[in-house]
């Protein structure tokens, strides 16, 4: 027997992809999680909590301005929603093609109240590499080097409507200097004032098994 209606759990995954990856309001997105939240992220590590969530996610989205991400798919199972997405930086250049793209895969558990308990980011950091370097060539080809400036969102997925927009973006994180542009761990954990977790939580669910494995 399912826990929640599948018509919620989809509802609260929209409304959560909307406010943050298309609407770009990561102070919103973030209260979208239980205040006892457990995020892991495997390049950055785990954080506990709204708090931590926030203060890790604003610095990193300002680190990278001209990334969007753009959902290729979702899938749900009772409280668990599986979702595969593309981290996508526009081409500024003529040459070469209209973006570059690199994959993530996310899982995220639903707790009802339209709140998501907890969620775990997996993405290439090979291709993050690699489609860096490219869109810095392509940025050098054509004159780019405003950050602020390569902040476009052109090719959004046709649907759902949810997912896409046709308004230019607005992050949370626009204007306000007491947030710092971060790209590396120790950056971060600088930030927290703590050392990088690794480690499962006690009581967090192992999302890389299937249910009853």
């Amino acid at each position: 027997m399912p826990k929640f209606d599948r018509n919620e759990v989809e509802q609260a995954f929209a409304n959560l992809w909307k406010v943050g990856c298309v609407d770009e309001d990561w102070i919103g997105w973030t209260n979208l999680y239980t205040p006892d939240v457990e995020y892991f992220d495997h390049f950055w590590g785990w954080f506990h909590g709204r708090e931590e969530v926030v203060r890790w996610i604003e610095p990193v989205m300002k680190g990278v301005p001209e990334i969007y991400t753009v959902l290729e798919w979702y899938r749900i199972d009772d409280d668990v929603v599986t979702f595969f997405v593309q981290n996508r930086r526009d081409n500024p250049s003529d040459d070469g093609p209209e973006y570059f793209d690199f994959p993530g895969l996310s899982i995220a558990v639903y707790a009802g109240d339209g709140l998501f308990s907890s969620e775990e980011d997996y993405w290439d950091v090979g291709g993050a590499r690699r489609t860096s370097q490219e869109y810095e060539a392509a940025c050098t080809r054509a004159g780019a080097g405003d950050p602020l400036a390569r902040m476009t969102r052109r090719f959004w997925p046709e649907g759902p409507s949810w997912a896409r927009t046709d308004s230019p973006p607005k992050p949370s994180w626009l204007g306000r200097d007491e947030i710092p542009p971060i790209i590396k761990p120790r950056a971060i954990y600088a930030l927290l004032g703590r050392e990088r977790d690794t480690e499962r939580p006690a009581g967090a669910p192992d999302l890389r098994r299937p249910p009853g494995s």
